[in-house]
């Protein structure tokens, strides 16, 4: 691959589909593999300037980020590209044993010889915002810092309860850090303080956003800044939108993407593992909108019973796509049925249930010959798809109603699922219509 702009390693699914879409907007040819490719699949895409790894580090151990996120560096690495993103959440929820963007900031410094890493978070375009170091994130039309946030201060694994985003790092490395803060990034002053804190060695040096005036700012910045043979850098999809800026500032990106409207499904099948109270309200709207909704059980899903679970659910999902009837498969509706202490006596299960709605799916895609599929839930996407064949994507289309959840086609040797039209979702991601839009070819 030649002239790569951009390499990166997704946290999740659902964030590693949001990065892909920021690039494509911006006029960025892309591809995200779901594992490491072998040469004869990256030549198939040879004409992407930006190639993405799916992983699922957010909900990993340090432990195992030790083994695999280091690997994936390496490949990464391989690659050349001017950049290399290791890609997390833009609410940043994370914690010293699960997730730990510290971790991944000590393996990506060591693969890339690094040693200042620079980290923005803040992606207007998300309603994403970090002044003075601070996160704030939207819910509902209403802003709130994140440690007060209604969903993420509450989140059932990760709960962040610290909005000072170097204070919470601080818990998970002892990596030293510094802060370009709104005020300086403004100022005439801006490269030098830049320049000060990469050549004092601050290892994490977080640049604020609240605005894509500094988002254009600070990706001017991180792209100056880049070394030959590729620098590491850490972030939220705001990485993506700040470079965007800049290439486009300095005629490094030129064209104009354009994407065809899909048209409507017959019907979709849905599968969600999500306990956000963002999709309870978008399984609702759907089940007053033509969709049937079965529910299961997903204590029952990584059990030893997990074969006639999903046996059960298939033959329930089969009868209502016979009908002509789109149908939601979800294992919770609302932080109210979230059965997680149940879930997480088993070591691995998480992944497990992820695999199990995965398996459910692509048994019903390839029996029912569905055109079109959704997967909910950060956590659960990586896993599912995974258990489909999907080898990798690349966007069909963007939902400008929903930022960061592209209509996308999976690339599979699996002839039946080659083609297929896939939309995955965060749990915070969507309007209460998002599965109807996605059925209906995206109208409003």
């Amino acid at each position: 691959m030649q002239d790569l702009l951009l390499s990166y390693y997704g946290d999740d699914l659902t964030g590693s589909t949001d990065v892909m879409e920021a690039l494509e907007l911006g006029g960025v040819p892309t591809v995200l593999f779901m594992r490491q490719p072998d040469a004869a699949m990256l030549a198939q895409f040879a004409h992407c300037r930006a190639v993405g790894l799916a992983g699922t580090s957010r909900s990993e151990t340090p432990q195992w980020m030790d083994t695999h996120l280091k690997s994936a560096f390496v490949w990464l690495k391989t690659l050349n590209a001017a950049l290399c993103h290791y890609k997390v959440c833009s609410t940043f929820d994370s914690s010293p044993t699960i997730g730990s963007i510290g971790r991944a900031i000590e393996i990506g410094r060591s693969v890339f010889a690094q040693d200042s890493v620079p980290l923005l978070v803040g992606a207007p375009q998300l309603k994403r915002y970090t002044a003075f170091g601070h996160l704030f994130a939207a819910y509902r039309d209403k802003y709130f810092r994140i440690d007060r946030h209604p969903v993420m201060s509450r989140h059932p694994t990760t709960p962040m309860d610290e909005s000072d985003l170097l204070i919470h790092l601080s818990r998970q490395t002892e990596l030293t850090s510094g802060l370009v803060d709104l005020a300086t990034l403004q100022s005439a002053s801006r490269s030098k303080a830049f320049d000060r804190l990469l050549a004092e060695g601050t290892d994490i040096v977080l640049v604020d956003v609240d605005s894509l005036e500094t988002q254009a700012l600070a990706g001017k910045e991180i792209w100056r800044a880049r070394t030959p043979g590729g620098s590491f850098v850490v972030g939220s999809s705001g990485i993506e939108y700040a470079l965007l800026a800049e290439w486009v500032s300095n005629g490094t990106v030129r064209a104009e993407p354009k994407f065809s409207p899909p048209g409507a499904a017959d019907r979709i099948a849905v599968v969600s593992g999500s306990c956000s109270p963002t999709t309870e309200r978008q399984i609702r709207h759907a089940l007053t909108d033509g969709f049937d909704g079965i529910e299961v059980d997903p204590v029952e899903l990584i059990s030893a019973a997990s074969g006639d679970a999903i046996a059960r659910a298939t033959a329930a999902g089969r009868a209502s796509l016979e009908a002509g009837r789109s149908v939601v498969l979800y294992t919770a509706l609302g932080p109210a049925a979230d059965r997680g202490g149940e879930i997480d006596r088993q070591e691995g299960a998480r992944h497990k249930l992820g695999r199990g709605l995965g398996e459910l799916l692509r048994a019903l895609t390839i029996e029912q010959k569905l055109q079109r599929v959704v997967i909910a839930g950060g956590d659960t996407s990586s896993h599912a798809l995974g258990e489909m064949g999907v080898d990798a994507l690349t966007v069909r289309m963007p939902l400008p109603a929903s930022p960061g959840s592209p209509l996308c086609v999976a690339h599979s040797r699996i002839e039946p699922i080659d083609g297929l039209e896939v939309a995955l979702k965060g749990g915070q991601v969507g309007t209460d219509r998002y599965f109807s839009a996605i059925r209906d070819g995206l109208s409003s």
